[in-house]
Parts: structure tokens; C-alpha cells; sequence
């Protein structure tokens, strides 16, 4: 419920200790943080759109298209991104609650996952590699090795700004501000969580 809840706030409304801020001054900077983040996964979501699509028309138009196996590790490395999730939903309850601690080491948590994520990601190439699926050998490869990337590489652009929170917490910021960043991040994660899921019934599915 707490996740639904995050995905459809109103990104105009910002959180504070005492309750949603009104609109003003003050809050405008936050506001143009939440706004931007919305954008840019829109825009993500377009770019994935659009490689499911051109994916869809490679098979329709290949007479070689020849589908990749699905590595167990692909299901291993799917339960560390939901485990990641969780871990910044857990840590952005605590944060809300005040509980600096918990709040500290779930978000720290879900950025070790993430690395544990992207390096999984990393054997899973090279046991494909190691059974002969190159990039270059067909579409259906080509097409695996693009997609995961650049879902790979969101999560590290992701992690670049996961850093940034992780230092600033370390410094006396604005309650409000760090409850925001940390909001922000596990929406990311969440999405990308969404995206990951979608993919791999793609690759399932064909």
C-alpha cells in the first residue's frame, strides 16, 4: 500500500515534518527536484517503449531471430532488485518515522544490492558469452545485450546520485529535504524495478 501510495503522490505536493507544504517560496526548489524526476522517468519510460517496440519488429521482419537462454542467475539477480526495492521502501518509512538508524541502513542496503545487482548482471553475460552468444551472432543477441544495459546503466546513474544522498546524510541537512531525496530514490528504484520485470517477460515471452 505504502509503494501505490508513493507512485501516485502528486509531485507538486512536498513533504515536510508537519505535513504537505503549501505552495511558496520556501518549497519551490523541491518542487522543481520532484517535478524534474517525473519528467525524466517519462522519458525513460519512452526510450524502453521504444526498444520493446523495434525488438517486437525485428522478429516480425527476421527469418533467423534464434532466442537466447535464460541463465538461472537472471531470476537470482531479480530477487536482489526486489530486494533492493524493499529495502528503500523500508527506509523511507523509517526516515518519515524519524528513525535515523534504520532509516541509514536500509538506504545503505539497497545501494550495496544494487552493485550485488549490476555485478550479477556482469556473470550472466560472461556465462552467455562463454556459451557462444555474442553480441554480433543475431538479433535476438543484440537485442539482450542493448536492453540490459541500458537498464544497467540507469542503475548506475542511479547509484551516482544514491552517493550523493548517502554523503549528505552524514552532514546536518533539512529533515524535510532528506526525506524528499530519499522518496525520490526509492521511486527510481521502484521503476526500474517495474522496467526489469517487463523485460524479462520480453525475453520469456519470445
Amino acid at each position: 500500500m505504502g509503494l501505490f501510495r508513493q507512485l501516485i503522490d502528486k509531485p507538486w505536493q512536498v513533504q515536510t515534518a508537519d505535513g504537505p507544504a503549501t505552495d511558496g517560496g520556501p518549497a519551490f526548489p523541491v518542487h522543481r527536484r520532484s517535478v524534474a524526476m517525473y519528467v525524466f522517468l517519462a522519458i525513460v519510460g519512452v526510450l524502453f517503449f521504444l526498444l520493446v517496440a523495434a525488438y517486437h519488429m525485428r522478429i516480425i521482419l527476421s527469418t533467423d531471430w534464434v532466442a537466447l537462454p535464460e541463465p538461472p542467475l537472471l531470476w537470482v539477480n531479480t530477487g536482489v532488485l526486489v530486494l533492493c526495492s524493499l529495502a528503500f521502501q523500508r527506509a523511507c518509512g523509517a526516515i518519515r518515522g524519524d528513525l535515523m538508524d534504520r532509516a541509514r541502513f536500509g538506504f545503505l542496503l539497497a545501494g550495496v544490492l544494487t552493485l550485488v545487482f549490476l555485478a550479477g548482471q556482469s556473470i550472466v553475460w560472461k556465462q552467455l558469452v562463454g556459451m557462444g552468444y555474442f553480441v554480433s551472432s543475431s538479433p535476438a543477441n543484440s537485442f539482450f545485450y542493448l536492453i540490459t544495459a541500458v537498464h544497467g546503466c540507469h542503475l548506475i546513474g542511479g547509484l551516482v546520485a544514491w552517493v550523493r544522498v548517502a554523503l549528505r546524510m552524514q552532514s546536518n541537512v533539512d529533515a524535510a529535504d532528506l526525506v524528499l531525496s530519499f522518496r525520490l530514490c526509492a521511486v527510481y528504484w521502484h521503476f526500474l524495478l517495474l522496467v526489469w520485470v517487463g523485460m524479462l517477460a520480453l525475453f520469456l515471452t519470445t
